[in-house]
C-alpha cells in the first residue's frame, strides 16, 4: 500500500494494489474517487482538495494492529 500528498495539484492517493489495472471510476461523494479492478475490487482511491478535507494532508500515521 502506498499513501502519496501532491501538494500542486492537492490530491491524497491511497493505492492499495500497485499493478493492477483501474477498470473503473466512481466519484461516490463530491471530491472522493474510488477506483476498482475489472472483478470489482477497489484498488486505489483519491482525495481532491486534500488539504480542505483531511487533517495535515502530507502527514501520515501508519499502525499495524496484530
Amino acid at each position: 500500500m502506498k499513501v502519496r500528498y501532491d501538494r500542486k495539484t492537492d490530491t491524497l492517493s491511497v493505492i492499495l494494489r500497485e499493478n493492477v489495472a483501474v477498470a473503473e471510476s466512481d466519484e461516490d461523494k463530491p471530491g472522493v474517487i474510488l477506483d476498482y479492478d475489472d472483478k470489482g475490487n477497489l484498488v486505489s482511491l483519491e482525495v481532491l482538495d486534500a488539504s480542505r478535507r483531511v487533517t495535515d494532508a502530507g502527514k501520515v500515521d501508519f499502525k499495524a494492529i496484530a
